[in-house]
């Protein structure tokens, strides 16, 4: 099972998780947004653009020893293993930087393959314009969650050509 995943972060330079989301090829969904993240990280961009989209999800907020358990029970409970689908390498340690937490040695047992998506599909118009359909005012770019769930309908639109 494919599972599209993106994250928000404080900065580039030493990046602390502020969102995840987690969208499985069959619309299970995973989101949850840090509370114990170092607001004094974040850059002005992150300020502006990213941290005012927080709060729109009942339930979501955690602390990152909360966020561990949360998103090792979400794979746990998947039918079948994952193959985690992202755009940026940054999201992919962020993650595996979650599932880490509380002593675990590992990702969870049904965790398999990783598919990076690279600029080659990410840039063609299709694929574009697929993740551009999923935005709108409820859910804009820069969400982690509405990106999450653009970056699957740009590669299912890529994949159905």
């Amino acid at each position: 099972m494919l599972v599209f995943l993106d994250t928000e972060f404080t900065d580039f330079v030493q990046p602390g998780l502020i969102s995840i989301a987690l969208v499985a090829e069959d619309g299970r969904e995973f989101y949850a947004e840090r509370t114990d993240y170092r607001q004094g990280d974040c850059t002005d961009f992150v300020r502006s653009a990213v941290l005012p989209l927080l709060g729109r999800v009942p339930g979501a907020a955690c602390t990152a020893g909360q966020l561990t358990a949360r998103v090792r029970q979400w794979f746990e409970a998947l039918p079948e293993q994952a193959t985690l689908v992202y755009d940026a390498e940054r999201d992919w340690l962020l993650l595996a930087q979650a599932w880490l937490g509380g002593g675990h040695q590992g990702p969870p047992a049904n965790v398999g393959g990783r598919l990076y998506l690279d600029s080659r599909m990410t840039a063609q118009a299709l694929f574009e314009q697929a993740q551009q359909s999923v935005y709108c005012k409820a859910w804009p770019v820069h969400h982690a969650l509405a990106d999450a769930r653009a970056l699957r309908a740009g590669y299912f639109a890529c994949q159905a050509r």
